[in-house]
């Protein structure tokens, strides 16, 4: 071994200064403010401060189609978000408010597609009264399957089939929602197929 080796070891071996006892702190735990339920907004404030943005934004994202159901998801957002309220403080309500809401519209959106289809498929299928023929026995079989049609699905059913109307204008000319012109057409068309059947 080599003398500066030695000297080295033996140095760092012995202390030089008196060793100092020290005890071992505990973790020291920093004060943070608590927020506390007075401190947190309301659902009412909330709804108050951030809905006509939500509304807003809504209608940028989904386009000028959706102005009429976007203060329907904007109160729907409300709803979902009441029971979490309780839980945990919101840090960022924006974003949480604009989540929920897109992905409330997106389940809007997707919902009127599948039921436009649906729709479209009874409106292009077979057409359970036919067509009018010459012959005068089914002219007043089809008559009378018609008028045994309540009031407020026939006026919409001749509209639609004998009329060549489209859904927007007998909504207008009734004074109907497009999906309630929809429902009724369709009631109309299951209680013609009923009497075909039976």
């Amino acid at each position: 071994m080599s003398p500066l080796v030695g000297k080295l070891t033996a140095a760092t071996l012995q202390p030089s200064e008196p060793e100092l006892a020290v005890e071992p702190r505990s973790p020291q735990t920093v004060a943070r403010p608590e927020l506390g339920r007075e401190d947190e907004p309301s659902l009412d404030v909330l709804y108050r401060q951030y809905a006509p943005w939500l509304g807003a934004m809504l209608r940028k994202r989904f386009g000028q189609g959706f102005d009429a159901e976007a203060d329907d998801v904007v109160q729907e957002t409300y709803v979902r978000i009441a029971p979490y309220q309780d839980k945990a403080p919101i840090r960022r309500p924006q974003a949480l408010l604009m989540r929920v809401a897109s992905n409330l519209a997106r389940d809007l959106l997707r919902r009127r597609v599948v039921r436009g289809r649906h729709v479209q498929e009874a409106a292009n299928g077979p057409d359970p009264v036919g067509s009018a023929t010459e012959d005068p026995l089914q002219n007043l079989v089809v008559k009378e399957m018609i008028l045994s049609i309540p009031a407020a699905y026939r006026d919409v059913f001749v509209l639609s089939r004998f009329g060549g109307l489209t859904y927007e204008e007998i909504a207008t000319r009734c004074d109907l929602s497009i999906k309630s012109v929809e429902w009724r057409l369709s009631k109309a068309i299951a209680h013609c197929t009923k009497r075909i059947e039976d």
